[in-house]
């Protein structure tokens, strides 16, 4: 039975009905639809008159996944042997403007369109960088839900939208790609105003269950029929608010898709596949068909409905032989799905073209209510040898030679700040056992990757669960322990509760080690570190400090591990540092660092007419911005002030009474190190006598979009010729910007 249904009896291919909008892109999509004709006639030369591209070197197919397809989905040197400079070459890919033209393929030729698109995405983030492995590992999934549903009337959610590269490539923006995570680019992530495919901006992760809900509702409520469909990754989903999401989507019952994209990168909860057997294989491939068959889906909505009228006992009896029925033809782990509502379809192998599309068009026509969760395996990096075989399966990339892989690493004086960071905090740990790491599923990004191979019993990946995090390590400092809990600025955000309730309002000595601070170049709006000064230095008890080289982060480092009266957070910039001499500032060749006196700043340099009184990554603008003040006849004092909270209310005060003017700079948002120095000179009297000009420099109040960090230094007007310039006129000597 399974063998027939699996290959003959599955309904086919119904309604391919499209639906448009009236905005530009669906306008030039119905003009192009017209074509469809002619394209049928160009994608059956193809498919008859060009072989499709095999790799030659199939043996050795890495990845659980491999035996299933076969090796049409892998890239070869071979292959890449005839890229021009233009790139490979895809005479399908070049049909396909917008998701409509999927319509007019056959079945066979999808596979096709898959090597061509994997092709693309290589060759592009080859030239600019950026995230490969997720979008190269949904190749398949992108294609073939473009293909059964009609975009953008049907939302598709990415979660995260960095796996989104195939989905833009196919909407309209595969000429744009050259240009992604560039200033005045594409976005790296999907996002609502660069395209109306993109249903909803993910730069974030865990939110694509809630945000689809809320449009699943929404469409109910305006009478729509679209469907919805949330895909979200197995990273993803160790958010507690996917769960959040799953729970309520079960009680509201409402029509919506779940795809879970599992690239077996991140350990479940429910465990779905031992390390010991193949995840995929014909009996699964068969099950998930029988699951999605929609026969079978509408035949028990109906029974469900039946049951409903008959007594409670009988009701009750019916649940549990549904309950069995379902486990024997579900995989395992499908009962918690079951338990939360969804209807558990899978696994499915993400890979095999012919299954997807059978699954997700049974799943689109089924007559049925609720929400579907369709659990797809697939393989991070799928068909590109080099990604497939790195350690972090090239998941964030700079430019990079398509044949080896080998990416082009620029020459640096000095290591990543947050290489720095770790490397101090193993030195830390060398001396004191009671030391613990804590992120939040970011080993790599935050540095703590080093950190484990050390001590790998010290460190604690919590997924992607901030909240957790934070309260987590809140109960390791209750016994005495020392936890540096490690997280991006923007990511912190997500913890905010716990920080308050959790660590702040009980004294707690938690370390926060808050890595991104400030504007990060091409990740973006999504990812700026704007707002921890804000946020964590208007928190009673919270020590707040902001380095503006490596040696003082190394310093702040061993300041945060001494200091055990109540919590503290540092923060550090992307990038390098800027090549200190670290023996200068106590620090040892472990990188061991010595701790900084509570609330105390530094002069850097010293002059009369003007302060510069800068905090973190902004000191090293004013000092080039000080220079430029001296080739003008101007004289500042350049102040890194260190410490947020607790001010150093001496040396303030001090800038304040032998300058007439005074300049708060800050790579961060209103509200911050600028409010409390305000706070303090207005409660100490010292802007009443009127001599004092006080400015402040933040970051604007507006999101800064992702580009070269100096272009967005400059849009945010905090390079140093607009501190120049700033600081001139407020000395009464205004300098020509185009002087400067």
């Amino acid at each position: 039975m399974l063998k027939n249904i699996h290959s003959s009896t599955l309904p086919q291919r119904k309604d391919t009905r499209v639906h448009f909008g009236t905005d530009s892109s669906s306008l030039k999509a119905k003009k192009d639809i017209r074509n469809n004709a002619a394209l049928n006639k160009s994608h059956s030369k193809i498919l008859n008159n060009k072989k499709l591209n095999v790799a030659v070197k199939s043996s050795n197919l890495a990845g659980p996944l491999a035996h299933s397809t076969g090796a049409w989905d892998k890239l070869t040197v071979e292959e890449m042997d005839d890229w021009q400079e233009t790139g490979p070459a895809t005479p399908l890919l070049d049909t396909i403007q917008y998701p409509v033209h999927l319509k007019s393929l056959k079945n066979e030729q999808l596979k096709q369109l898959c090597k061509e698109l994997r092709a693309d995405i290589v060759h592009n983030v080859s030239k600019t960088g950026g995230h490969l492995s997720s979008s190269l590992g949904v190749v398949e999934l992108t294609v073939a839900l473009h293909y059964v549903f009609n975009t953008p009337d049907d939302k598709i959610i990415f979660d995260v939208g960095h796996q989104a590269y195939g989905h833009k490539i196919l909407t309209g923006r595969r000429n744009q790609m050259k240009t992604i995570r560039q200033t005045g680019g594409l976005s790296g992530f999907t996002k609502r105003e660069e395209s109306e495919y993109d249903a909803f901006g993910t730069g974030h992760s865990s939110t694509s269950i809630s945000a689809g809900l809320g449009m699943a509702v929404g469409r109910d409520a305006r009478g729509r029929k679209n469907s919805v469909i949330s895909v979200i990754g197995d990273g993803a989903i160790t958010g507690g608010m996917a769960y959040e999401a799953m729970n309520h989507a079960g009680f509201l019952d409402e029509n919506m898709i779940v795809i879970l994209n599992d690239n077996q990168q991140v350990s479940l909860p429910t465990q779905y596949n031992g390390k010991n057997q193949d995840p995929v294989g014909g009996l699964s491939s068969a099950l998930a068909r029988l699951q999605a068959y929609r026969p079978l889906r509408e035949l028990r909505e109906m029974a469900k409905g039946l049951t409903k009228k008959l007594p409670p006992s009988v009701q009750r009896a019916t649940a549990k032989l549904d309950e069995y029925a379902r486990g024997l033809i579900s995989g395992s782990g499908s009962s918690f799905f079951e338990e939360l509502g969804l209807y558990y379809i899978g696994p499915v192998d993400g890979h095999n073209i012919d299954d997807l599309v059978a699954v997700l068009n049974d799943v689109r026509l089924a007559n049925t209510k609720g929400p579907v969760l369709i659990h797809v395996l697939t393989e991070k990096g799928r068909g590109y040898i080099p990604a497939e075989t790195a350690a972090d399966k090239m998941h964030g990339v700079v430019r990079f030679d398509p044949k080896s892989g080998k990416q082009v690493q620029a020459k640096v004086k000095a290591m990543s700040y947050t290489n720095y960071f770790a490397d101090s905090l193993i030195a830390e740990a060398d001396r004191d056992a009671r030391v613990i790491a804590v992120h939040a599923a970011m080993a790599g990004g935050t540095g703590l990757a080093r950190f484990e191979k050390r001590f790998p019993d010290r460190v604690y990946d919590v997924g992607i669960a901030e909240q957790h995090a934070v309260t987590f390590a809140s109960g390791l400092a209750c016994e005495g322990l020392v936890p540096f809990v490690a997280i991006y600025s923007t990511f912190l955000q997500r913890g905010y509760d716990q920080i308050v309730h959790d660590v702040c309002l009980q004294k707690l000595p938690v370390r926060f080690a808050m890595d991104r601070a400030g504007m990060v170049g091409a990740d973006g709006a999504t990812h700026i570190g704007a707002f921890d000064v804000t946020y964590m230095a208007s928190l009673p008890h919270m020590v707040t400090m902001a380095s503006s080289n490596e040696a003082d982060l190394i310093n702040m480092v061993a300041t945060a591990t001494a200091y055990d009266q109540g919590p503290i957070c540092f923060r550090y910039p992307r990038g390098n540092g800027i090549g200190v001499d670290l023996a200068a500032h106590g620090i040892s060749k472990d990188l061991k660092g010595t701790p900084i006196e509570i609330g105390k700043g530094v002069v850097r340099r010293q002059g009369k007419d003007i302060c510069l009184l800068a905090y973190g990554s902004s000191v090293n603008e004013s000092l080039v911005a000080a220079d430029i003040l001296e080739k003008h006849g101007i004289s500042a004092t350049v102040v890194d002030a260190r410490f947020c909270k607790p001010l150093d209310t001496k040396l303030i005060r001090q800038c304040a009474k032998e300058h007439s003017a005074m300049i708060t700079i800050e790579e961060g948002s209103i509200g911050g190190f600028a409010a409390h120095v305000l706070n303090f000179l207005c409660a100490d009297g010292l802007m009443d006598s009127g001599k004092l000009k006080f400015r402040q420099m933040t970051l604007p109040d507006y999101f800064i979009e992702h580009g070269d960090y100096r272009d967005q230094l400059a849009l945010a007007g905090l390079a140093p010729k607009d501190i120049a310039q700033k600081a001139s006129a407020l000395v009464g000597k205004p300098v020509i910007a185009g002087a400067l």
